[in-house]
């Protein structure tokens, strides 16, 4: 069984893991809007 530390510390280590990934979904998220708007730009 788990301890109450190694608990916390997978709680931990997973959550870390989510805001990475949250973090670069949201830095491809806005390239993609910036491009967009660049490409509009451009386009004129």
């Amino acid at each position: 069984m788990d301890s109450p530390s190694n608990s916390l510390d997978a709680q931990a280590l997973q959550r870390r893991r989510a805001q990475r990934t949250a973090w670069k979904v949201g830095l491809v998220a806005v390239a993609v809007y910036v491009g967009f708007i660049l490409s509009g730009v451009i386009g004129r």
